[in-house]
C-alpha cells in the first residue's frame, strides 16, 4: 500500500471541529433519478409528516463519486417506535441499536434515527438497581467496545460519531442539498479515507471500523490515513472481540463484491489476517509463492463478480482455503490416510478454528468440502459417468475452482478444456447454477384472521 506517496495531514477530525459545509443541488452531482424510488418514498413520507430526512453514509459518497450504491440507508429524527407507526413494513431490529428495515418487493431501506456520541449520564453505573431505574441506553464493555448504543442525538451529532469523514455526508431532501459536517467532500478528492476523531477510540469502539477502513480502501482504491494505518495495525489482534456472525457477514462484503484481492493484501499486511484465519497466515508464511498463488485466485473471484457472475461464498472459501486445506490433506494421505478421509478431517479442522473468529454456516462449510471432493472426479481423464457428474449441485462452484488452478497454477488444462468441451457438446445437460447468495430468505408472516364480532359469533 503506497502511503508513503501521500502527504495528507495527521491531525484527527475532532468533533465540532468544522463548519458545516452545505452544497445547494446546482453545485453536486447527486440526481434523484440515480436514488432507490422506495428510499425516495421513505424520504418523502418522513418530511410530510414533519421529521428531517437525509439519505445518509455510503449511498451518499458513492452518488458523489458517480458509483452506483448497494443500498441506500435514511437517517432522520423520528423514533424507531414513530417510524414503525408511520409505514407498515417497517421491523424493528439490532441489539447494539435500534434500526428500522422497511421491506418493499425487492429492496430492505434501513431507517436509522440521529444518535450522538454518549455522555457519561448515559451509561448508569451497575450499583443503580431497582424498579424504577431506568435502563440503560449506551454500554460499553471493559475494553471499550460498545455494546449498546441507543442515545438519541441530531443530525450534526449523528454525521459526527460515524466511522469515516467520508460516510458524514448527508443528502437532504428537504432542499435536495449535500451537507458536510465533517472534511469528507475534500477527503473524496484526495481519495483518503479518515476516521473522525481519536482512530484509536475510533477502533476500539468498534473493531469492525478497521475491517471497514480496509474494505473501502481495497473497494475505491482509496488511501488510508498513515496515522490511522500505523493504528490499525497496532490494534489488529482486537478484531476477534468482534463476534463471529457479525465477522462472517463483513467478511462477505470485503472478498464478494469485486476487490477481494486487494483487500486480502491489506488484511495481510495490516495483521488482520492473522488475528481472523491464523492458520493461513502461517500457511502463506511457510512459503513465498503461496501468498501469490491465493492473490491470484482471488484476482479470478474479482473477474468473475466484473463479468457479471459473482461467486458464492463456498466458492470463495474455496478460492481462500482450498490451496491450504489440499496441501494438508495431500500431507495426511501421504501418511496412508485415505484421500477423502483425509480432506473431511482437514476441512473439519479448519472449520473448528476458523469458527472460533468467523461463524461459517454449517451449509457453506459442507459445500467447500463438496467442491474439493469433487476435483478428484474431475481430474481422472476419461471421467466416469459425467452426466451425473454435472448433476451434481456442487459442479458449477467446482468446475469454477478448476479453472482457478489451471489459470493459477497451470495445472489441470487438460481436463478442464475436455469439460469445458463436453458440455458444449452436450447442451441438454446443463450443470446446476451456483448458488450467490447463501442467506436464508426471509419468511413472509401469515396475518392472522380477525376475530368476528360477538353478533357474529352469536349467530
Amino acid at each position: 500500500m503506497p502511503l508513503q506517496n501521500f502527504a495528507f495531514s495527521t491531525a484527527y477530525v475532532m468533533v465540532k471541529s468544522v463548519e458545516p459545509r452545505i452544497i445547494p443541488r446546482k453545485e453536486h452531482r447527486i440526481s434523484r433519478k440515480h436514488v432507490s424510488p422506495n428510499a425516495l418514498r421513505t424520504l418523502y413520507r418522513l418530511h410530510a409528516r414533519g421529521f428531517t430526512a437525509f439519505l445518509v453514509g455510503g449511498c451518499v459518497r458513492d452518488l458523489l463519486l458517480g458509483r452506483t450504491p448497494k443500498d441506500f440507508d435514511i437517517g432522520t429524527d423520528a423514533t424507531p417506535g414513530e417510524i414503525r407507526r408511520l409505514f407498515r413494513n417497517c421491523v424493528l431490529i439490532g441489539r447494539r441499536f435500534r434500526l428500522a428495515h422497511l421491506h418493499f418487493e425487492n429492496e430492505i431501506v434501513e431507517v436509522s434515527t440521529f444518535r450522538r456520541a454518549a455522555l457519561p449520564s448515559d451509561s448508569p453505573g451497575t450499583e443503580e438497581t431497582g424498579p424504577n431505574t431506568r435502563p440503560p441506553h449506551h454500554r460499553k464493555d471493559e475494553d471499550g467496545m460498545v455494546l449498546l448504543d441507543n442515545v438519541f442525538g441530531t443530525p450534526e451529532e449523528d454525521a459526527l460519531r460515524r466511522d469515516f469523514t467520508i460516510n458524514a455526508l448527508v443528502y437532504n431532501i428537504a432542499d435536495f442539498s449535500v451537507i458536510d459536517y465533517s472534511t469528507g467532500l475534500s477527503d473524496l478528492q484526495q481519495r483518503l479515507i479518515r476516521p473522525i476523531g481519536d482512530p484509536r477510540l475510533r477502533f476500539t469502539e468498534d473493531p469492525v471500523r478497521m475491517l471497514r477502513a480496509v474494505r473501502f480502501a481495497a473497494s475505491h482504491d482509496f488511501v488510508i490515513e498513515p496515522a490511522a494505518w500505523e493504528i490499525l495495525c497496532e490494534l489488529s489482534s482486537t478484531i476477534s472481540r468482534v463476534s463471529p456472525a457479525r465477522l462472517y457477514e463483513e467478511i462477505q462484503k470485503l472478498f464478494l463484491f469485486g476487490s477481494a484481492r486487494p483487500g486480502f493484501t491489506l488484511l495481510d499486511k495490516s495483521g488482520l489476517l492473522a488475528a481472523l484465519f491464523p492458520s493461513l497466515s502461517r500457511w502463506t508464511y511457510e512459503n513465498s509463492r503461496r501468498l501469490a498463488l491465493l492473490d491470484a485466485n482471488l484476482e479470478c473471484l474479482d473477474q468473475l463478480y466484473r463479468s457479471g457472475a459473482p461467486a458464492s461464498p463456498a466458492l470463495f472459501l474455496a478460492a481462500l482455503f482450498g490451496p491450504s486445506l489440499q496441501d494438508t490433506a495431500l500431507a495426511l494421505h501421504r501418511e496412508g490416510i485415505p484421500h477423502q478421509q483425509a480432506l473431511d478431517a482437514t476441512c473439519a479442522m479448519y472449520m473448528k478454528e476458523i469458527s472460533e473468529t468467523v461463524s461459517v454456516p454449517g451449509r457453506v462449510g459442507g459445500r467447500l468440502r463438496a467442491i474439493l471432493a469433487l476435483q478428484a472426479s474431475l481430474h481422472r481423464m476419461p471421467p466416469r459417468r459425467p452426466a451425473s457428474t454435472i448433476a451434481r449441485p456442487e459442479f458449477g462452484e467446482a468446475l469454477a475452482y478448476l479453472r482457478f488452478v489451471a489459470e493459477t497454477r497451470r495445472e489441470h488444462r487438460t481436463p478442464l478444456q475436455w469439460w469445458d468441451h463436453f458440455l458444449l457438446e452436450t447442451p441438454s445437460v446443463a450443470p446446476s447454477e451456483p448458488p450467490t447468495d447463501e442467506l436464508p430468505a426471509k419468511r413472509r408472516r401469515r396475518r392472522r384472521r380477525k376475530r368476528r364480532g360477538a353478533r357474529d359469533t352469536a349467530a
